[in-house]
C-alpha cells in the first residue's frame, strides 16, 4: 500500500523500528524527534498518517493533537501511550485521534493500525473532492447534473461507494443505470475490474454458464473450461443489469453464491472462493410486481438490496437537459469530425417540451443524429428525429399591421421595422418569454442563458432593461 506516514518520537530507536516495519507495506516514512520538526514535516508534506508519541521530553503531543487534526486535510492521527494510561488515549481520541496503541506494541498492530488511518485518510480526501465536485461542476464522473432528484442521486452515491454493500439500482430504461454502477466502483477502491452483465441480453439455458462458467464437457457445446464473470469479477465489481429477468433456478444459485461467498462451475462439485461486490439494477418493479406474482425471490431481492439507489425519469430533471445535450453535442461533434456544433435556440425549447420516454439514451441519440445531419454547425427542429419535431408547433402571435402575422414563438421573431404596435408586442412576448425560461430554471442566470441561446452577460443585460430583477430570485 502507498501512501506516507509521519512517525514522531523523541527515541531514535522507537522511530527505526517503526519505520522498518511500515517499509514493507511500502509506505513512505518520515520522521521527527520534536513537535517543532514535525509540524514543519505536516505544513510541507501532509502526510496521510502521523503515529504521534505523547511524551516527547520536555513537550506533550497532547497539546499539538488539537492543531494536528483541525485542518480540512488533516491526517488520521494514531496516538502512542504507555501502559496502562488508556484514559489519555481516550482523552487523545476525544480531541481527535484515529486510534491508539499503548507500549509495548506489537508491530503487527502497528501495521495494521496504519494501514487503517492512512485508508480513512484517502477517503477523506476524496469526500473532500467530491463535495467540490459536486458543488462547482453539477456533475459526479460521468454523471451530470444538478437538479434537486440527481443531486440526491449523487450524495447516496458519495455515501454508499467507499463501502461493501450490495446495491440495486431502480428506473426505467435509459436513465444511466450503469453509469451509477460504475461510479460506485470507482469509489469502492476494489482493485478488481468492473464486470458487467445483461441479464435480458442472454438466453435462459447460457445465463448459468455466464456467471459460473463451466467446466470442459459440462453439456453438449463445452468444448472447454470457460471462467464466469463471478470469477472474472474476483475483487472487483459485479454489474447484473436487469436482474429482474433472471430465472428463478437461476436466481436460486446467485442467493446461494451471495450468502457463502463461493460457488461452483457447471460441471464441477468444487466450490470456489468469490470476493465481489454485486451492484444490480432493473426497470422492472421487483417487491411491489415481480416478488408477489412468484416471479423474483424475495430472499435475494433482500440480499441485493441492501441499499437502493432510484434514478428519476428525464422528464422529472428537465433542467439538466441544457448540460446534458451540450455535453453529448460536444463529445459526439469531437467523435464524428464535424467540428464546433451548437444547438439552436427553439430545439432547446423542443427539449424542455419532450416528454422523454426514451430518457437520457434517447437524448444522446437524438443529439447524434442531429451533430450528423446539421448544417452550418447549428443543430435547428427540421434534423431531429420526427417523433421529436413531429408535434412541434410554434406559437404565434397576430398583429394589426396591414393583416400580416408574425410568429413570435420560440423559433424566432420577425421583426418589422416602422410599426409602433409591432415593437411593443416583440417586447410583451420577449419578457413573456424570459419570465418562462427563468421560471423553469428556478432564477439560475447560466441556464436560462442556455436555453435561450444568449451569452450570460447578455441576458443579465436584458433582465435589467425588462425590469425583472424583482421579479425573481436570481442565482448564477
Amino acid at each position: 500500500m502507498n501512501g506516507t506516514v509521519l512517525v514522531v518520537d523523541d527515541e531514535a530507536a522507537a522511530r527505526y523500528g517503526m519505520r522498518r516495519a511500515l517499509e514493507r507495506d511500502e509506505f513512505t516514512v518520515l520522521e521527527a524527534g520534536n513537535l517543532s520538526d514535525a509540524a514543519q514535516a505536516v505544513a510541507g508534506l501532509f502526510p496521510d498518517a502521523v503515529i504521534l508519541d505523547l511524551k516527547l521530553n520536555q513537550e506533550s503531543g497532547m497539546d499539538w493533537l488539537p492543531t494536528l487534526t483541525a485542518g480540512e486535510n488533516s491526517p488520521a492521527v494514531i496516538v502512542v501511550t504507555a501502559f496502562g494510561n488508556e484514559r489519555l488515549a481516550v482523552e487523545a481520541m476525544k480531541r481527535g485521534a484515529f486510534d491508539y496503541l499503548s507500549k509495548p506494541f506489537d508491530i503487527d498492530e502497528l501495521r495494521v493500525l496504519t494501514r487503517n488511518a492512512v485508508e480513512v485518510s484517502r477517503l477523506r480526501s476524496e469526500n473532500r473532492r467530491l463535495k467540490s465536485e459536486l458543488a462547482h461542476t453539477g456533475s459526479l464522473g460521468a454523471l451530470i447534473g444538478s437538479s434537486p432528484p440527481i443531486k440526491a442521486v449523487y450524495s447516496l452515491i458519495e455515501k454508499v461507494g467507499p463501502t461493501e454493500v450490495s446495491v440495486l439500482i431502480t428506473g426505467e430504461s435509459g436513465t444511466g443505470k450503469e453509469l451509477v454502477a460504475r461510479e460506485l466502483h470507482r469509489l469502492s477502491g476494489r482493485q478488481g475490474a468492473f464486470v458487467p452483465v445483461n441479464c435480458a441480453a442472454i438466453p435462459a439455458d447460457l445465463i448459468e454458464s455466464e456467471l459460473f462458467g463451466h467446466e470442459k464437457g459440462a453439456f453438449t457445446g463445452a468444448v472447454a473450461r470457460r471462467i464466469g464473470k463471478i470469477e472474472a469479477a474476483d475483487h472487483g465489481t459485479l454489474f447484473l443489469d436487469e436482474v429482474g429477468d433472471t430465472s428463478l433456478a437461476t436466481q436460486a444459485k446467485l442467493l446461494r453464491a451471495l450468502e457463502e461467498k463461493t460457488f461452483e462451475r457447471l460441471g464441477s462439485n468444487e466450490r470456489l472462493p468469490s470476493d465481489v461486490r454485486i451492484i444490480s439494477a432493473t426497470n422492472k418493479r421487483l417487491l411491489q410486481e415481480e416478488i408477489p406474482a412468484g416471479r423474483f425471490r424475495e430472499d435475494l431481492f433482500y440480499r441485493l438490496a441492501v441499499v437502493s439507489i432510484g434514478l428519476p425519469p428525464l422528464r422529472d430533471r428537465k433542467e439538466d437537459i441544457p448540460a446534458l445535450a451540450q455535453s453529448f453535442c460536444s463529445r459526439l461533434a469531437l467523435t464524428h469530425g464535424v467540428g464546433e456544433v451548437t444547438i439552436s435556440r427553439p430545439v432547446y425549447q423542443r427539449f424542455y417540451e419532450y416528454d422523454w420516454p426514451g430518457n437520457i439514451r434517447q437524448l444522446r441519440n437524438c443529439i447524434e443524429r442531429a451533430v450528423v445531419l446539421s448544417e452550418n454547425q447549428t443543430i435547428t427542429l427540421n434534423v431531429l428525429p420526427q417523433e421529436i419535431h413531429g408535434k412541434y408547433k410554434p406559437k404565434q402571435v397576430k398583429t394589426n399591421l396591414a393583416n400580416e402575422e408574425a410568429s413570435l414563438g420560440e423559433a424566432d421573431v420577425i421583426a418589422i421595422s416602422g410599426s409602433r404596435k409591432l415593437r411593443e408586442a416583440k417586447k410583451e412576448f420577449e419578457v413573456r418569454y424570459i419570465e418562462k425560461v427563468l421560471e423553469q430554471t428556478s432564477g439560475n442566470i447560466t441556464q436560462a442563458a442556455s436555453l435561450l441561446g444568449i451569452h450570460r452577460q447578455s441576458l443579465q443585460q436584458k433582465i435589467k432593461e425588462l425590469g425583472l430583477t424583482k421579479k425573481f430570485v436570481l442565482t448564477e
